[in-house]
């Protein structure tokens, strides 16, 4: 925890010191305060209100976007590590579907998201399942949900297959069957593959959330407030670096509680350092 507010402190002092670096030479960007802000101008704006006599502040508006696109983030993320788990099992178990399947994964990844996003929400707002109607919101989960699913699927995958060929042919003279392989030995040994891809995973499903935001135009969340107080630099510049400051709390959040996963899976494992 000492090293993240030293980080923090860090990038504060190599801030001002650009802003004023900027006023003793030509920088190739601007370092003005409608540009750059005083550190001490963006926490000022925390108590401002939100609208002209409006009696939410900037801070509380901030708090409830950056909470609901947590909540799209962590239903994105569910979602993308059920089906990133789903097709690491599947190509594991069928050497065919690895084969079939992979090459898709991994093209997957290459389409713009900016491209795909209006894509989704075109083809999504003609979907309706009985008296559910297909929202632009799960639009943005399902988009934070793509982004997500991929690096699991590619860890898990990695980690299923990381039991020994000796591990294995004990197993099997034990009679187990496939499923028991499975829950007692390949996925305790997928662990650390596993906790890695949910870190990225984790991140990814953020970034995708607050691009699918932005891109979707979805009232609510950090993405859609930090466009909305981007248009308001000319008159309150550090405005729109609170919302940065809530996009940078989400990730926080996210990390920490992959934090708190990874130290629940590796409890039992061997400490470095320990004889």
């Amino acid at each position: 925890m000492l090293w993240v507010f030293a980080g923090i402190a860090l990038i504060a002092i190599m801030w001002e010191l650009t802003k004023v670096l900027g006023t003793l030479i030509d920088l190739p960007f601007n370092t003005s305060d409608q540009a750059m802000p005083h550190i001490w101008t963006m926490f000022a704006a925390f108590p401002l209100p939100e609208v002209r006599g409006s009696d939410t502040t900037v801070f509380e508006a901030v708090l409830a976007a950056t909470t609901s696109s947590l909540m799209l983030a962590l239903g994105g993320f569910v979602i993308g590590v059920a089906v990133g788990l789903l097709l690491a099992v599947v190509m594991q178990r069928f050497l065919f579907f690895e084969r079939g399947l992979l090459p898709f994964v991994i093209a997957s990844q290459t389409v713009p998201l900016i491209a795909l996003a209006p894509l989704i929400v075109g083809i999504g707002n003609q979907i309706s399942f009985g008296p559910i109607q297909w929202s632009t919101t799960y639009s943005v989960m399902f988009i934070a949900a793509y982004l997500a699913f991929f690096p699991l699927s590619i860890g898990a995958l990695r980690g299923l297959q990381a039991p020994t060929p000796t591990s294995l042919e004990l197993m099997r003279s034990y009679a187990a069957t496939n499923n028991k392989v499975l829950w007692k030995l390949r996925f305790p040994a997928s662990i650390p593959y596993l906790v890695p891809a949910l870190k990225v995973s984790a991140a990814a499903s953020v970034v995708g959330t607050v691009v699918a935001e932005i891109s979707t135009g979805v009232r609510g969340g950090i993405g859609r407030l930090m466009v909305e107080y981007a248009r308001e630099t000319t008159s309150q510049p550090a405005k729109v670096y609170v919302a940065v400051f809530g996009a940078i709390a989400l990730g926080l959040v996210v990390a920490a509680a992959i934090a708190a996963v990874d130290a629940l899976m590796t409890r039992n494992f061997p400490k470095k350092g320990i004889a």
